[in-house]
């Protein structure tokens, strides 16, 4: 009788944990990294580094972007079509890290250019990797799926992606006031569908 109650025990934990439910995941050291040319992406990482702590890097370019948008669209069109990889001046010792957020806003439906020459450059195999993401209003694009592409050796789980400024427009920085508050709230509810917690914040 004995016996059987224990197997049960155990059978019932195997159904828990099969049925969806995800595993605490606990991250000792947490990297922030994002490009952000309208500071909304920048607001988000902000926010995401309030709630888990860790280092917060913004990726810098040896050669920045022109300030002018038809500019920077025609470079950044080029960068894509030809494969181009723009040299990075921000470099990072990823040994002390075990999760790395990317943040990035939607560049030409793609992952933006930097983002590409930063996970070239750096190797994050065993890490978890967690993208999130701003967009004028058309979405993610192919920027989640690159990811996964250039971090096959990471386990790279569910993004995030919320609408932020529009530049074309003159809509800038858009994250801000009431949008701040709730752009906290869906991160926050992100966050604990990830099921992450760092012992940073603990």
């Amino acid at each position: 009788m004995k016996k059987l109650v224990i197997v049960l025990l155990l059978l019932s934990s195997y159904l828990q944990v099969g049925s969806g439910q995800k595993q605490n995941q606990v991250s000792e050291s947490i990297l922030i990294v994002y490009v952000s040319r309208t500071n909304n992406t920048k607001a988000l990482a902000e926010v995401i580094h309030d709630e888990m702590g860790g280092d917060l890097v913004a990726l810098e370019l040896e050669d920045p972007y022109p300030e002018n948008y038809y500019a920077i669209v025609k470079q950044v069109a080029e960068e894509n079509e030809t494969g181009f990889l723009p040299p990075l001046k921000t470099q990072v010792a990823m040994d002390k890290y075990d999760t790395i957020f990317l943040g990035f806003p939607t560049w030409g439906m793609q992952l933006p250019p930097p983002m590409k020459s930063f996970l070239s450059a750096h190797d994050l195999s065993g890490k978890i990797v967690i993208p999130f993401n701003t967009n004028g209003g058309y979405g993610i694009g192919s920027s989640f799926r690159t990811v996964k592409e250039l971090c096959p050796d990471s386990e790279v789980l569910d993004g995030f992606s919320i609408k932020g400024g529009s530049e074309r427009d003159g809509i800038y920085l858009a994250i801000r006031g009431k949008r701040h508050d709730e752009a906290q709230e869906e991160v926050r509810s992100w966050l604990e569908e990830l099921n992450i917690t760092s012992t940073s914040k603990q």
